[in-house]
């Protein structure tokens, strides 16, 4: 899960949903502040680990975090020297993850598709909104915390991803990279209180309306494609803090077009490749959590 929510692709819940602990992570982490009012406050906290689950919720956490600290650098590294080939992976990631969702609606009907049109209609308008020009700041990074963590309990749509939309991958992905603690502090205390706040709803959610909540969901990732397509044209540059320029709004273009205007090898071949290594990875993961 760890792995997956630190690239925009496969969602650590995603991933929980295919490996069949999903509920149970849903259970345990909408029956925290309930398990703590009643048994953490007043003292009995052998009782607050069983009611929480914590042995389970503790394992899964340390996984999480030990893969996050161990990926940060890398994909880091990698999306400065080979972002065609990272993003092409990422893109191969999502088609895939897109597939596997589609598998769990129960009952295909016609009305899954006003749901799965409005996911695809909202993900494009939010993934060509125009960057802000302004550094992130400790505000924006506990919002961003608050709403990409939501991602992690919800199939199909990554933390990491949600992070890329709004403008934060980058910083958050620095902030691991290079330990910014205060950073890295407002940063969990926004993904816990998001977590915290939305757990309940997605539980309530996926019991009475659960093909409806995955038509949207799957047309949320067919729309957001468009975010990490590998091929862009910079429209407009901004200067961030160090003085550097950095793109700020970009568009999707044919790899032609890119070899055109950019005067650089689109890699077709090997982004290809790599696309086609993100689908078989996911694939993968599926056959496993079958087989268990």
């Amino acid at each position: 899960m760890g792995a997956a929510d630190i690239v925009p692709g496969v969602s650590g819940g995603t991933i929980a949903f295919i490996t069949g602990i999903y509920f149970r992570l849903l259970q345990a982490i909408s029956g925290l502040p309930e398990a703590a009012w009643q048994n953490l406050l007043k003292g009995r906290f052998r009782q607050f680990w069983q009611a929480c689950d914590g042995t389970f919720l503790l394992c899964l956490l340390s996984g999480i975090l030990v893969s996050i600290a161990a990926l940060a650098a890398v994909i880091s590294y990698a999306l400065e020297a080979y972002p065609i080939l990272i993003w092409s992976f990422f893109f191969g990631l999502i088609v895939a993850s897109v597939w596997h969702v589609s598998r769990q609606v129960r009952s295909p009907r016609a009305v899954l598709l006003v749901p799965f049109v409005l996911g695809v209609v909202f993900a494009w308008w939010v993934g060509g909104l125009s960057g802000t020009p302004l550094e992130p700041s400790l505000p924006m990074f506990f919002g961003a915390g608050a709403v990409a963590i939501c991602a992690m309990i919800l199939p199909g749509i990554s933390g990491s991803f949600i992070l890329v939309i709004l403008g934060m991958y980058a910083p958050v992905l620095d902030a691991i990279r290079a330990p910014d603690l205060a950073i890295l502090a407002v940063f969990a205390v926004g993904c816990l209180i998001g977590l915290l706040s939305v757990a309940r709803l997605i539980t309530w959610a996926f019991s009475r309306f659960h093909d409806l909540v995955l038509a949207l969901l799957i047309g949320f990732m067919v729309g957001a494609l468009d975010k990490v397509w590998p091929w862009k044209e910079t429209l407009t540059w901004r200067t961030n803090s160090s003085g550097e320029e950095v793109p700020l709004n970009e568009a999707s273009i044919s790899p032609l077009s890119y070899a055109e205007q950019a005067g650089q090898d689109p890699q077709l071949i090997l982004a290809g490749l790599f696309a086609l290594l993100g689908l078989v990875m996911v694939l993968a993961i599926e056959w496993v959590g079958r087989k268990k």
